[in-house]
């Protein structure tokens, strides 16, 4: 996160703010301050948008959103600034820029404007209750029925607002593609070329919050082929399928199938992209897959429900948010810092047994070998 994204009240950051992060810990945001954040939508100036990034839905979310603030509402936004789950420990305690709004990315009673379908989005009761007493207030929306952030903003703003933009609907179209996991075929999701795919796979190269704001800025402007002809974006979307090739190589050699259908896998993904789509690229017929990948950044566990396959889902997300990670119904994730990567494997095994304990086909498996 940017060093700016919040907010510092002096005395409390001296004494409780992590440092590098820009975080008022001091300061704890659900419920005391609410009633402030129920004032009107309308016409805020030099506002803070916050979304979800590195990340198709949370951008093409912040795109969404923003056109709606600006020419319906009348906000001027002053910074767009992309939040990672890395934030979640200290996301309620933090005191955001204010006015500002939250789209695809926890709940936060700070926000003017929030909207999000993950289902770990309240991290606490309180926050959920806070959630409940603004319910009525149609500039908060949630459902956790949607493929996608962006989709649900589209529609919620139109319904509730009369608000809608046509011009980004092939914008939200891939958004619901990409988060929701519909692609037609495997190979689409791993290697596919369409515009809105190079400027997701951009995201696996290009991990700087200014480039994440400059994409926003660019599809407000542009159409998907127009940004994704960009020469930032273009070269970084090459790196980025140079390396998804590198990556099914090594995932081909770290991956196995166990007995009751779910890939397992375990691969070094340091200057490599390993796809969350490579262990239905190698084994359409699996039913679950759930792995590592490790980098310097730490160890990233994934675990997805093959989307190409009819079954009642295990919800992944809630599973998940018990190890500190989230995500939705079909595909849940977290990651370990460096100091926990010997963590990893532990970790994954429980996952895994979560899992198979809350698995509707349940079929005879020892752990992970």
């Amino acid at each position: 996160m940017g060093r700016q994204m919040f907010r510092r009240n002096a005395r409390a950051h001296r004494s409780n703010s992590t440092p590098g992060h820009g975080l008022d810990n001091g300061r704890t945001s659900t419920g005391a301050r609410s009633g402030v954040m129920k004032s009107s939508l309308k016409s805020a100036s030099d506002a803070f948008l916050y979304f979800h990034a590195p990340c198709f839905d949370g951008i093409a979310s912040a795109v969404v959103a923003s056109d709606f603030l600006e020419n319906s509402q009348r906000w001027t936004i002053k910074r767009f600034c992309a939040v990672d789950y890395g934030a979640r420990a200290a996301w309620l305690s933090s005191q955001l820029h204010e006015p500002c709004a939250v789209v695809d990315f926890i709940y936060h009673p700070q926000a003017l404007f929030w909207a999000d379908h993950h289902s770990t989005t309240f991290l606490t009761q309180q926050a959920r209750l806070d959630f409940a007493n603004r319910a009525d207030f149609k500039s908060v929306i949630y459902d956790g029925a949607f493929g996608s952030c962006a989709r649900l903003l589209s529609q919620a703003v139109k319904e509730r607002f009369a608000y809608c933009n046509p011009r980004f609907a092939e914008l939200v179209d891939w958004a619901e593609k990409i988060d929701a996991a519909r692609y037609t075929t495997v190979t689409e999701a791993v290697l596919g070329d369409a515009p809105a795919l190079r400027i997701r796979a951009s995201l696996g190269f290009r991990r700087e919050p200014e480039y994440f704001e400059q994409l926003v800025r660019a599809l407000k402007r542009q159409t998907l082929a127009d940004v994704a002809r960009l020469p930032d974006v273009e070269e970084s979307a090459k790196q980025v399928q140079s390396r998804v090739r590198a990556g099914l190589k090594r995932f081909e050699k770290g991956a196995w199938l166990a007995d009751d259908g779910i890939v397992l896998f375990d691969v070094n993904g340091q200057d490599a992209v390993v796809s969350r789509y490579a262990p239905y690229y190698f084994y359409p017929n699996a039913r679950y897959s759930a792995g590592i990948v490790r980098s310097e950044l730490g160890a990233k566990i994934t675990a997805m429900r093959n989307p190409w396959r009819e079954f009642p889902s295990v919800a992944l997300g809630a599973i998940f948010e018990q190890f500190g990670g989230g995500g939705h119904e079909r595909v849940g994730s977290l990651l370990l810092p460096p100091r926990q990567m010997s963590e990893a494997r532990l970790v994954l095994d429980r996952i895994v047994e979560a899992v198979r304990s809350q698995d509707a086909m349940p079929e005879p498996a020892g752990k992970i070998a």
